[in-house]
């Protein structure tokens, strides 16, 4: 007759097992993180555009114009990291950086023509993600319903 496994042996067993990388949720999110965000690289080049800009590009096409702090808040980015970052845009004249005549402490930023004219160019990227994803719609639905499901638990 087999004795069962002692308490001991069955918690040292069952934190190995919370251990092994295959049985994490952090590890598939990070890696297809990285993957997609490569994926969407070949794109981007053409357009001379990094991955964040491309991101601060898809709300100012929806919203024309927003402040850093909303920009921050959508993107989950503080000002540290977005100021460089639309500092570098305004360079190329992509976008436009004021301070908020109500509120001198605000800075709006608003697309300029070159900015707009970005948009038509980039028209196919979601597209061609799709397709390279090759999954249909309800699935990418569902898969972006429990991802913001999840950020929305973890802040």
């Amino acid at each position: 007759m087999k004795t069962p496994p002692s308490t001991s042996t069955t918690a040292a067993h069952h934190a190995t097992s919370v251990l092994k990388l295959e049985n994490q949720l952090c590890f598939p999110l990070y890696a297809v993180s990285r993957m997609l965000t490569k994926a969407y690289q070949p794109h981007l080049l053409a357009l001379d555009l990094t991955y964040p800009q491309y991101l601060v590009f898809m709300l100012l096409w929806e919203h024309d114009q927003l402040t850093v702090k909303e920009l921050g808040e959508k993107l989950l980015l503080d000002s540290g990291t977005l100021t460089p970052l639309l500092k570098r845009m305004e360079q190329k004249q992509w976008l436009s950086r004021r301070r908020d005549p109500r509120d001198e402490r605000s800075v709006i930023i608003g697309l300029l023509p070159a900015g707009r004219a970005l948009q038509a160019r980039a028209g196919r990227i979601p597209t061609d993600m799709l397709d390279k994803l090759q999954m249909s719609p309800a699935e990418i639905s569902t898969l972006r319903t429990q991802l913001t499901h999840i950020l929305t638990q973890l802040a």
